[in-house]
């Protein structure tokens, strides 16, 4: 299995994690965002057994392609306040974002402004503290998914990606988490965090990283984590 391949692999095992933490509620309304194409929220949506769907995506072309999907979808930046009103959403999700934004502790505040109290939010990053980025430091090379650079991904020869451009700003990673950083952050938000779970295991294939990762969450490929706005005392 090459390199490209696992990758592909893990980011399956991932979504399928997500789709795990969503709970069974068919009047959920469900906010996703950087909602891309659609694709995935429709999964969401459909294991939640409701067909509110909500999404908010930057770029133009993924919004009005999962605004074709019958996705209620606002073009906007999650680096910013979002035009949504407060307390709207029972679950909001975030996949693979976190990483891509400057203002991070905004947008942990919008998505705790956005969700209804005992409402929940899943979100999942890439892990700083993974096995294949702490080999990457001992070996003197960059870890995989700290970018230098807004425009090509340099400084480890091991990573099939270097020497490649990325595709737009939107691709680059800016600030990367630990489980505890990750953990700490929505705590120091109002968070109240349920769960945090490891996904992937690199350089490990299949089953044995599935083990891998739940024995040792701390050096995993990703932390997927499920973290709940305090429902209102009566």
């Amino acid at each position: 299995m090459n390199l490209l391949s696992l990758y592909h692999n893990v980011d399956l095992e991932n979504r399928n994690t997500v789709l795990d933490l969503i709970e069974v509620n068919e009047t959920a309304k469900i906010m996703d965002l950087g909602c891309s194409d659609g694709e995935f929220a429709l999964r969401i949506a459909q294991k939640a057994k409701t067909l509110n769907i909500f999404g908010v995506e930057f770029l133009k072309e993924a919004a009005q392609l999962a605004g074709s999907r019958g996705i209620r979808v606002c073009q906007a930046d999650l680096n910013g306040i979002l035009p949504l009103a407060a307390e709207s959403f029972d679950v909001v999700h975030a996949n693979q974002v976190l990483e891509h934004l400057s203002e991070t502790d905004r947008f942990i505040k919008e998505v705790y402004r956005i969700l209804k109290p005992g409402g929940y939010a899943v979100i999942s990053t890439p892990n700083l503290a993974s096995l294949h980025n702490i080999l990457s430091l001992v070996l003197g090379k960059q870890p995989f998914t700290a970018h230098v650079s807004n425009e090509v991904i340099v400084g480890n020869s091991l990573d099939p990606k270097c020497g490649m451009r990325h595709a737009s700003k939107g691709e680059v990673h800016l600030r990367i988490f630990t489980p505890e950083s990750l953990r700490e952050l929505f705590r120091y938000h109002g968070f109240i965090v349920e769960q945090l779970i490891g996904v992937g295991y690199y350089p490990f294939p299949g089953r044995l990283a599935s083990v891998l990762s739940r024995l040792d969450k701390t050096h995993s490929v990703y932390l997927t984590m499920k973290a709940r706005k305090a429902a209102r005392m009566i």
